[in-house]
């Protein structure tokens, strides 16, 4: 008999929240191995097409497929009393996932996506739920805040935590080996799946001293081309509009995946939207491979900036200097992408700030026409930056990594909102508006 296993991508706990093409992506992946040997059961409390999504309530989404998540305002934490924001939960209501599993239950196996760090409330929320009412079933973490904080997602209930992404623990306590053939990602779990998320590669080679992924050991390689475009095809037969690229760093290494598949999607019109989230590296963004993603269909350019000073750049990483966002940006155009097609991220909150110089980066972002998003910072414990950022909060406690509190907890609250505000400003002041 095929076990049952239950798939949860759990809801929000943050001050702020955001549809942007947010999927379990490697829940998914996994799901997709498990899937020829398994009964499988996926409640996303985010998915937008999931009937009591909006429960009467009247979110907006864009034509990209981005958009507001129901809230509800609720009590904010004790370590994050300070911070003078409202705290919300954000996703479906609680109601549903029960009679989900009273429709569905009881299973063997549940595995819980888990990502932010400082998310992990909504992770508990769905160990309490399970435990209560399906008992006997084995509960997995896996993801992001279950690598970066094994020991206190060890805290919350769940029978295994998978371990710096190591597979193996999970095949042992499900009781059957991993496929060795190709299976995709099992976006077929969803019912309209109208957006999905592809990666072309593995790994990132770079050192960026915020950045997590140096910890994980990971190398960097390109994926297998097949395996790219069985993905690409396998999303296209279901229907979907919209494909974020996930990648930590797609252009490196084009001609191995990304040129080609660019060349298949050109061959290959389906009218599927490709948007790049994770920030493309604009150093490596060569006219020939803008030229390529403008005529392949993607819509939306998030280049990885951070700050214009060199010495801020040469103490982080040095991924990327204004010359280079500069290049990338008049490659992009000379291949007809607009400028309102095109957003630079700028950190908010650095434990550098002062030599980071954020508003004379935003001015430079601002005077080449293209937007700014600031990209609040999350202290990352291991890494450099992270651990510099222990002298300002308590970073053994996950909910002080959040993103809008660390920032204020730094700045002030009058010098986070000056930002925001002198971001909003410069942002509509563009002659090309969004689209």
């Amino acid at each position: 008999m095929k076990p049952k296993i239950l798939l949860v991508n759990p809801p929000i706990y943050d001050f702020a929240a955001y549809d942007f093409w947010l999927k379990p992506y490697g829940m998914l992946r996994v799901a997709g191995k498990l899937n020829p040997f398994s009964d499988l059961y996926l409640f996303d409390f985010l998915d937008r097409r999931n009937p009591d999504f909006a429960a009467g309530a009247s979110l907006k989404e864009d034509k990209w497929g981005r958009g507001q998540f129901p809230s509800r305002r609720i009590e904010k934490p004790a370590p994050l009393k300070d911070i003078p924001r409202y705290y919300n939960r954000f996703g479906i209501n609680q109601d549903s996932f029960l009679k989900f599993l009273d429709k569905h239950g009881p299973f063997h196996f549940a595995l819980i996506q888990t990502s932010l760090t400082y998310w992990y409330p909504g992770v508990q929320e769905v160990i309490q739920t399970l435990r209560k009412h399906t008992p006997h079933t084995q509960i997995i973490l896996g993801g992001f805040y279950a690598a970066c904080c094994q020991q206190h997602a060890q805290t919350l209930g769940a029978d295994l935590v998978i371990s710096n992404n190591n597979l193996d623990q999970l095949w042992q306590i499900l009781g059957f080996p991993p496929p060795e053939e190709y299976h995709p990602p099992y976006w077929q779990g969803y019912p309209q799946p109208e957006k999905g998320i592809m990666t072309l590669t593995e790994g990132c080679p770079f050192q960026c001293s915020y950045c997590y992924q140096p910890l994980t050991g990971k190398p960097f390689r390109p994926r297998p081309l097949r395996d790219c475009i069985a993905d690409y095809e396998h999303l296209a037969r279901l229907g979907v509009k919209n494909i974020a690229f996930y990648d930590d760093a797609l252009l490196v290494r084009p001609e191995e995946t990304l040129l080609p598949f660019l060349d298949y999607g050109i061959s290959r019109p389906y009218g599927i939207a490709f948007h790049t989230p994770n920030a493309l590296h604009a150093r490596l963004l060569t006219p020939q491979i803008a030229e390529k993603m403008a005529r392949a269909g993607f819509q939306t350019f998030y280049l990885g900036f951070e700050s214009s000073s060199d010495a801020f750049q040469k103490e982080t990483g040095g991924k990327v200097l204004s010359a280079d966002l500069a290049e990338a940006v008049r490659a992009l155009t000379r291949a007809g992408i607009r400028t309102s097609q095109i957003t630079a991220y700028i950190l908010l909150g650095h434990p550098k700030g002062d030599l980071q110089q954020v508003e004379q980066s935003m001015h430079f972002v601002h005077s080449l026409g293209i937007r700014i998003m600031l990209a609040d910072f999350s202290p990352i414990p291991g890494t450099p930056d992270g651990e510099l950022c222990r002298q300002y909060t308590d970073l053994s406690e996950p909910l002080n990594h959040n993103k809008t509190a660390f920032p204020i907890r730094l700045l002030g609250k009058e010098k986070v909102n000056y930002f925001k505000e002198l971001c909003r400003q410069m942002n509509s002041r563009l002659p090309d508006k969004p689209i």
